[in-house]
């Protein structure tokens, strides 16, 4: 028998390219390739009778050219404040083995680096978000001004990691990560942010 589940909080996402990245359009990187660190924090959340609330995951990914077409390498990040079953309920909701859009998103993948519990931060304020991994890699994005001081947002992008959910628009102040193959360490490139929800099966 599936085991019930839902999340909801906030998510980021700071890649590696320039401008506003084409990949959620399902066009080809600037860079040839795209690597990002994306972060969850999910505000409120459980699988079964397993509570998630204030729980963080990150995952680190390169997409050897335009993201809807995987074979995404990824290393998965769990939140080292996570019990036993915590870690095993984040791992089936963010490794797909759960369902829902966590599944769609984990078919993209090709190599799984590796899986670590790390200590993770996620902090959120009205211009940005931070995500940080350990005390060397971390996100660190800035909302671009729009029009009269407002946020600049996306609606119907094709590639969704939070559907049903306007992307703002941001910028990385700081983009950090040197561990298993995918090296970071870059700034003034693409970010977005948004709420999620996800549920299943």
């Amino acid at each position: 028998m599936s085991t019930q589940w839902q999340i909801q909080g906030d998510y980021l996402e700071s890649c590696t390219c320039k401008g506003a990245c084409p990949c959620i359009y399902l066009e080809p990187p600037t860079e040839g390739d795209c690597s990002a660190l994306v972060g969850w924090h999910i505000k409120k959340g459980a699988y079964g009778e397993v509570a998630l609330d204030d729980l963080n995951i990150a995952l680190a990914l390169n997409a050897p050219g335009p993201m809807a077409e995987g074979n995404w390498k990824v290393v998965l990040y769990l939140d080292q404040r996570a019990d036993e079953h915590q870690q095993e309920a984040l791992g089936n909701i963010f490794g797909g083995k759960a369902g829902g859009h966590p599944e769609l998103l984990a078919s993209m993948i090709g190599d799984v680096l590796a899986v670590e519990r790390q200590p993770i931060g996620f902090s959120v304020d009205d211009g940005g978000r931070h995500l940080t991994i350990g005390s060397s890699y971390e996100a660190d994005v800035k909302a671009i001004e729009g029009q009269n001081g407002r946020k600049v947002t996306i609606d119907n992008h094709p590639l969704a990691v939070a559907p049903g959910h306007s992307l703002v628009v941001a910028k990385s102040r700081s983009l950090r990560h040197r561990n298993h193959g995918i090296d970071l360490d870059l700034s003034a490139r693409t970010a977005l942010y948004s709420p999620f929800e996800y549920a299943g099966p």
